[in-house]
């Protein structure tokens, strides 16, 4: 008996000495894509540490931005989860949700990870709270052959961009797909058009609260909404259709063209991609100097995570050339690595797009607070699918302002 009882004794101190430390991580990578990516990741990481074991639990991406609030106010969290740099990571820090990450470069300096043009958008008062991954840059993506075929260049202005419009549908092609399901992509629009229109320093004050959405500049990026919407160059039934789904059209050739993030080739067939191209979207006032979107991705740590030391760990491996290399060569993206540079041709004319601009955004529901990004974007799909209702519109985005900003 007494020899049983020791055996017993001796395996749980074995099961206890040799239990893998567990850390969770809560992902949106749900696109098979990049899902596969972050797994060999994950791998890499097991491998290297072979002392932690990590579990990924991945949501759809909508589901994930619902969720997210729930994990980090329950008394207990994950110990990483994905997330978006700007506003969208601030609003957590100030409640008090994530924890500093600034562990992750002792001995070191933010700089000698990642530029220092991404210290800021990754921070609050003065901590890090935020470990990019990469960052990508937005366009109006195209089929080349699609183009060829009806002899259609690259347009640069507004004008020339309704006109390329206009031959799509005269040759029985929708010239712009969107899936406004889910409304931030109608939001990328709203972005690109201020952008052209009014400029970055507009656009900062816009999405910081400090313009009234009555102002006479915000109904003029509408208003150039509008002649798409009132020529007939949008996919009809948009509402109905998530980005995915809407970029099918594009892969088809029953579109011609879709302005969106690099991510699009996550999901594009393999036969299409090498057909994929994207330009800049046209200047419409050329006194305005050209600015453009372009989000950061990374990683977050709650501030209930259960296991913070191996949430450091696993974000320091993140954070390194080594893996930041892996993530962005797989998929096509611009690392955050100040030492991994463009992996393909199509991520270098992304990369000296962005080298040529003058300033650049986050986005709408990245740079805003996060109860009027709600607000803002819905109302945008309200004016995509009743654009006469301007007015009234604006009217309530300026109520809701007033409201969740406290203006008087």
């Amino acid at each position: 008996m007494k020899r049983f009882v020791f055996v017993v004794l001796l395996l749980v101190v074995l099961s206890l000495t040799f239990a893998k430390e567990k850390i969770v991580v809560n992902s949106y990578m749900s696109d098979p894509a990049p899902r596969k990516t972050f797994a060999e990741l994950v791998k890499m990481f097991e491998e290297k540490y072979p002392d932690y074991e990590v579990v990924v639990n991945t949501f759809a991406h909508e589901d994930f931005k619902t969720l997210l609030r729930t994990w980090l106010t329950a008394p207990e969290g994950p110990d990483v989860v994905t997330w978006f740099a700007g506003e969208r990571m601030r609003y957590f820090a100030e409640k008090g949700l994530i924890a500093p990450v600034t562990d992750v470069f002792a001995g070191k300096k933010f700089t000698d990870f990642f530029p220092g043009s991404f210290e800021s958008t990754c921070s609050y008062k003065d901590k890090v709270y935020f470990v990019p991954q990469s960052w990508y840059w937005w366009g109006v993506y195209y089929r080349k052959s699609v183009f060829q075929k009806y002899g259609i260049k690259e347009p640069r202005t507004w004008d020339e961009f309704l006109k390329v419009c206009d031959t799509l549908k005269k040759n029985g092609i929708i010239p712009i797909t969107i899936g406004t399901k889910f409304p931030w992509t109608a939001a990328g629009w709203f972005d690109i058009l201020n952008l052209r229109i009014n400029g970055l320093d507009f656009h900062i004050k816009l999405t910081n609260g400090e313009v009234p959405y009555t102002d006479a500049r915000v109904l003029k990026i509408f208003n150039y909404w509008k002649q798409l919407i009132d020529r007939g160059y949008l996919l009809p039934n948009h509402t109905s259709y998530e980005w995915q789904e809407a970029a099918q059209f594009l892969f088809r050739g029953e579109a011609g063209m879709y302005y969106m993030g690099q991510f699009i080739k996550d999901v594009a067939p393999e036969s299409v991609k090498a057909d994929l191209d994207f330009f800049r979207f046209p200047i419409i006032d050329p006194k305005v100097p050209l600015y453009e979107e372009t989000p950061i991705d990374g990683f977050m740590m709650p501030a209930n995570a259960k296991n913070k030391k191996g949430a450091i760990e696993f974000l320091k491996f993140i954070a390194s050339e080594e893996a930041q290399r892996k993530f962005a060569t797989d998929l096509g993206r611009l690392a955050a690595h100040v030492k991994v540079t463009p992996p393909d041709e199509h991520a270098k004319k992304g990369f000296n797009m962005i080298l040529q601009t003058a300033g650049v955004a986050q986005f709408y529901d990245r740079d805003t607070n996060p109860e009027m990004a709600e607000v803002g974007m819905n109302a945008m799909i309200q004016f995509l699918t009743r654009p006469n209702d301007i007015t009234k519109i604006l009217q309530n985005l300026e109520n809701s302002r007033k409201k969740i900003y406290g203006v008087k």
